[in-house]
């Protein structure tokens, strides 16, 4: 069996690349790894370590779903910021056979302006296939909805709603959660909420991932928006007369700035416990 590393960052959802996939998969033989490489947010004034590993996770547990549905054998992991070394990581620990790079358009990509592919195909003597997607023109196979939640991600009317969207059409959800503060606590508080949130999708068979953001909601928005392929934004929040993120204007600065239909829901979920 052949082992193929897959190495995609933000091209990871686009429908040339899935096709490549599921083509290498009907030739024969073959077990897939995914490595997607960190990179930075361009938003916010404190870079938080959780937030950039998680962004990268969740493409990598959004291809895997992806290959779940088609009954294609894969793994993955989160890689190096730097795509050479994250690919060379890999081709050492799982013992490569091929690979497939997905970049962006020659015009936008970093990873082309770097050379990747002939590097990989020189450094290794490995077989190369280089696959462009250009998610900006052709968009996805899928919308995708960020889901913007804290303190009432757990709330029964977010699920509902969700659900609803999901039978509107095919759907994959990035949850983001923002963290209170940067310490260990408030970070596995966080945790906790979307963890909850992520087991009530999975078993209503709804394809979702999540991260923690930044403290800042509006920060961990505009981040995930630059990070992900966005269609549209949902918003949980307390009740108007609870809500900081209703009072400092999160939902009209969010749809001015983001140019995304953005859905407001308010939750009657009381506030979890910081250490819940």
């Amino acid at each position: 069996m052949a082992n193929v590393l897959v190495l995609a960052n933000e091209t990871i959802g686009g429908a040339e690349l899935l096709d490549a996939i599921r083509e290498r998969h009907e030739a024969g033989d073959a077990r897939f790894f995914v490595v997607v490489p960190q990179s930075k947010p361009r938003h916010g004034n404190v870079i938080y370590d959780e937030a950039v590993r998680d962004s990268a996770q969740v493409r990598v547990d959004l291809a895997l779903a992806f290959m779940r549905e088609e009954k294609i054998e894969g793994e993955g992991e989160v890689g190096d910021a730097d795509p050479f070394n994250a690919a060379m990581d890999a081709i050492g620990h799982y013992g490569i056979d091929e690979i497939i790079i997905s970049t962006l358009p020659a015009t936008t990509s970093g990873w082309l302006r770097r050379d990747l592919p002939e590097r990989l195909e020189l450094e290794t003597e490995l077989p190369v296939q280089h696959i462009v997607v250009d998610v900006d023109s052709e968009g996805l196979p899928f919308d995708v909805a960020l889901v913007l939640a804290n303190q009432t991600a757990g709330g029964d009317e977010l699920v509902k709603r969700l659900e609803e969207l999901n039978e509107e059409g095919p759907h994959r959800f990035i949850v983001v959660v923002p963290q209170d503060s940067g310490d260990g606590r408030a970070v596995r508080a966080a945790r906790g909420r979307l963890r909850q949130l992520l087991q009530s999708l999975e078993d209503d068979g709804i394809v979702a991932a999540g991260m923690i953001g930044d403290p800042d909601p509006y920060t961990a928005a505009r981040n995930a928006l630059t990070y992900f392929h966005i269609s549209e934004v949902v918003i949980s929040t307390l009740p108007s007369n609870r809500s900081d993120w209703i009072e400092k204007g999160l939902v009209e600065k969010l749809e001015r700035d983001s140019g995304k239909p953005v859905m407001h829901i308010e939750s009657s979920a009381e506030p979890a416990e910081a250490g819940a």
